[in-house]
Formats: C-alpha cells, structure tokens, sequence
C-alpha cells in the first residue's frame, strides 16, 4: 500500500512538473511575433502535453490541458473564457486522440499515427468550432467568418498540429530519458536506435517544412 501511495505520489510530482514546463513554453511562444490574423498564435505547449498523454494516457493530457489554459486565463491572456474554451478544445483533440492512440500502440509508428489522426481531428473540432465562436469574438457576422475557415483557419491548425506533432516526435526521448536518470518513470527496455534516428531527422526536415509554412500563412515571408 505504501509503495503504491508513493508511485501516485511520483506521477502527480511528474505531471505537475511537466504543466509547469507546458505554461513556461506557452508565455514563452506568445513572445514570437508570428500570428495569423493578430490573434491566431503558433502556441507550443501541446508539445509538453502530448508527452504527458504519452506517459500517462489521455486523462492526462486533458487534465493539463485545462489546468495550463485557466492559469494562462487568468494570467496572460486576453481573451477570457471563450480563449480558455478553445484552447481546451484544441489541445484536447490533438493531445489526448495522439495519447489515446499511443497507449494502444506503444511504438514510434503508434506515436506517429496517433498524432496523425490528433492532428485532423483538431483541424476539424476547430474549423467547427471557429465557425460558432469566432463571430462572437470578433464580433464580426458569422458571414464575414466562412470565407476565412478553409483558406486561413484550416492550413493554421493543420500547421500549428505538424510543428507541435514534429517537436513532440524530437524531444519525447531526450525528455523521458532525463526522468528516467532521475528515477521518477520506468526503464524503457525498446531497441531501434537506428530507425529512431531515421525518424528523428524525417521529423527535423518536417519541422523546418511547417515552421517555414507558418510563416508564409503569417504573410512573414
């Protein structure tokens, strides 16, 4: 029983650690001057939850998710609750679909497929749900919004998803390794390093492919 408490005890340390990690990356991504439309951010805290999700599933990620988004709320953010509602929606169509999907397959294919399907699945939550709320935000007519759903919102989400699904592919192994040395996650016993490495510079070159589409979408080059 006392081995068990203090495995719960190590998980809530490591998950609160890594939101910790997940909003210093967040206020760190609103300093880069590259947004689209003036409000639509390139935020990269879905890196950091994604692999949380990875290491302790879904719920996981979710939990994070919403714990980051109402401190950034009530912190740095401007645009109140219905900021906080589509940071939620978002991060949790990605993160937790790609942790869902991993925790069934454990493989770099499993993590690949499950970020893969997050990555679309976020596009489509958001092209929905950009449509509702947009208009009221902007306090624009939802009329004046449509045209702007597949041309700009689409391709934003699409590449906002690959830059964060590539970061998570590059840093997930350094990062766990780290929490490894420290004691505070399971020894890993997978092999592969030459397909790992393989993967890692296929997800380099993509991530170098979406950082110069943001900023062709952002109208920066």
């Amino acid at each position: 029983m006392a081995n068990r408490k203090s495995i719960k005890a190590r998980d809530l340390t490591i998950l609160a650690l890594l939101a910790a990690v997940a909003y210093v990356v967040m206020y760190l991504s609103k300093l880069i001057p590259v947004n689209v439309l003036g409000f639509l951010n390139f935020d990269l805290k879905d890196v950091i939850i994604c692999i949380a999700g990875f290491l302790f599933g879904p719920l996981a990620a979710a939990g994070i998710s919403l714990v980051v988004s109402l401190i950034e709320m009530v912190t740095v953010s401007s645009t109140g609750l219905w900021g906080l509602l589509m940071n939620v929606l978002s991060t949790c169509a990605f993160a937790c679909m790609a942790a869902w999907f991993y925790q069934r397959n454990r493989t770099i294919k499993g993590a690949i497929v499950g970020l893969v399907i997050g990555a679309v699945l976020m596009a489509a939550v958001m092209l929905l749900w950009n449509w509702l709320i947009t208009p009221i935000y902007m306090h624009t007519p939802r009329e004046k919004v449509v045209p702007l759903l597949i041309p700009i919102f689409l391709p934003f989400n699409l590449i906002k998803a690959g830059i964060n699904g590539t970061l998570t592919v590059l840093l997930y192994k350094p990062i766990v390794n780290a929490l490894r040395k420290a004691k505070l996650v399971e020894p890993s016993s997978g092999k592969g390093g030459k397909s790992k490495l393989g993967v890692a510079l296929v997800a380099a070159v993509l991530l170098v492919t979406f950082a110069l589409l943001a900023l062709v979408l952002a109208k920066v080059i």
